[in-house]
């Protein structure tokens, strides 16, 4: 019998890539968030949560797990937890960056805590990216991932959140497997409970198709851009609830009470918080 894997032996690893941070990719990006900005070009800012669309991970068919995601236990710990879900994370935009430019991502993973929750176990994986340019760091994102055993039958979400505030700004999006597929495009996101419904529905347990946690934090995100009109410092943000191609839902934002930043969030059909988020301007 082999040893048992410490998922800790993996804190430290670290994968460096390179991109060109070229005009199609943010491109398709607008095209997905319905967005109705002008094509862009060199030396234009890319949009908040673009630098998703660069640096895609690679890996051969035969590499690639059941879900969709290349197979754990290179980079990412091999968890054998079968539902991987993104939490949330924390975003720190220092300088912009720019179509046209060469940048670098380094990934690496600070933390793998397993714990047990009241659905069995869950395995937290601390993963921090920072995007550079030749000039030095322009984002940083703080990304938490967690990995859990499917529902079992019978098994019930808890109740959402109620909204943090009256929302000053609100507007509604309908999500389609078209904005799906095209968010797992321009990501090169393999993961299939977003374009597989027979998948989504038969061997994960969900009523449909799942909108990425990243691609509702780019429409708060967006919110911020069509509402404030100011450049974004952070956003910090945790999925709460999922939401599903299934009806459409709200993004939101209002002030909160020090003044200085917004409380944004998505807001499920049935009125409940998805996902919380918090932003500062600037």
């Amino acid at each position: 019998m082999s040893d048992p894997v410490n998922y800790r032996d993996w804190i430290g690893r670290q994968e460096v890539a390179e991109d060109t941070i070229s005009a199609g990719p943010v491109w398709g990006l607008q095209d997905a968030l319905d967005l109705d900005l002008a094509p862009p070009k060199d030396g234009t800012p890319v949009i908040p949560g673009a630098h998703l669309c660069y640096f895609w991970p690679h890996a051969p068919m035969r590499e690639i797990g059941a879900d969709g995601h290349p197979e754990r236990g290179s980079f990412m710990p091999p968890i054998t937890l079968p539902r991987r879900m993104y939490a949330g994370a924390r975003i720190t935009f220092q300088r912009d960056l720019k179509v046209g430019v060469k940048a670098t991502r380094t990934r690496t993973i600070t933390d793998v805590t397993e714990k047990t929750g009241r659905t069995g176990t869950l395995v937290f994986v601390s993963l921090r990216e920072d995007f550079a340019d030749k000039d030095g760091l322009c984002i940083r994102q703080e990304n938490d991932i967690v990995f859990r055993a499917l529902a079992q039958p019978g098994e019930t979400a808890p109740k959402p959140a109620a909204p943090p505030a009256k929302p000053v700004w609100r507007r509604t999006v309908t999500p389609d497997p078209v904005m799906l597929f095209k968010y797992s495009a321009v990501t090169f996101n393999g993961h299939r409970i977003h374009y597989d419904r027979p998948y989504t529905m038969n061997e994960e347990g969900y009523p449909g198709l799942v909108v990425h946690g990243p691609l509702t934090a780019a429409l708060l995100m967006d919110l911020c851009r069509r509402e404030k009109k100011e450049r974004l410092a952070t956003f910090n943000f945790r999925a709460q609830a999922p939401l599903f191609d299934t009806a459409p839902f709200t993004v939101n934002g209002a002030p909160k009470e020090d003044g200085k930043a917004w409380a944004i969030w998505a807001e499920t059909p049935e009125g409940g918080v998805a996902m919380l988020a918090e932003a500062t301007f600037g």
